[in-house]
């Protein structure tokens, strides 16, 4: 763990691997909720990193983490959301190749594993959920599409996505989904939030791949 302050006012904690920038995220939050952490503005993580944004006294800060121990993250925290997806995406049948598996089986390793969202950004309501492993890791298209429909359910590297509205992308596109990501009549107005825990849940019949899902109601959303 190395710490970097941020202006005057801010403590990065910059971690080596994304699994543990998602286990100080957690332990933040819960001692924050508790109020055994000093008083923070926001918490924002990233891929490898942990911003505390908005701290009162830096310096103490910094002395109190270091006497910290290593947290981990439990399997079972956060709150659990399903989102029911039509694996009808254009780049299905690519994923399959690079997979080695047929179709069907990628719907069916996608779909049977906990997704956890680590962080969130390009645009909002964009999550950035990780749990596929390494072998089931994709690149992006060599070529990106000028426009992705909204709630198109897609991978890159290490992750799954959903867009949120539509726009350029490069991500491998596996299915479609009529959640809202964004609501501006919502609070949050982000669906998909760091720490959460989402499931994809696939529905039938398979749709064919069309300009995108009409607009639809939100996912059913269950705490663990």
């Amino acid at each position: 763990m190395r710490l970097r302050p941020v202006g005057e006012d801010s403590l990065l904690v910059d971690l080596d691997t994304p699994e543990e920038a998602q286990a100080w995220h957690a332990q933040f939050l819960s001692r924050r909720s508790a109020g055994t952490l000093a008083p923070v503005r926001e918490i924002v993580p990233g891929e490898k990193t942990v911003l505390l944004y908005g701290v009162s006294d830096v310096d103490a800060l910094e002395a109190e983490l270091r006497q910290w121990s290593v947290p981990t993250l439990a399997a079972d925290s956060g709150p659990l959301l399903e989102i029911p997806v039509h694996y009808n995406g254009a780049d299905l049948g690519a994923v399959a190749e690079l997979w080695g598996v047929a179709e069907g089986d990628v719907v069916r390793i996608h779909s049977s594993i906990e997704h956890r969202v680590a962080f969130c950004g390009f645009s909002p309501g964009f999550a950035y959920m990780t749990a596929l492993g390494e072998k089931h890791h994709v690149p992006r298209r060599a070529a990106p599409r000028t426009s992705v429909p909204a709630g198109s359910v897609a991978l890159a590297g290490p992750y799954t996505g959903i867009y949120p509205r539509a726009s350029p992308g490069g991500w491998q596109l596996i299915g479609t989904t009529h959640v809202r990501l964004w609501d501006m009549e919502r609070e949050p107005a982000a669906l998909l939030i760091p720490g959460m825990r989402v499931r994809f849940v696939p529905q039938e019949p398979r749709l064919e791949s069309t300009d995108g899902p009409a607009a639809g109601t939100n996912a059913e959303r269950r705490i663990a």
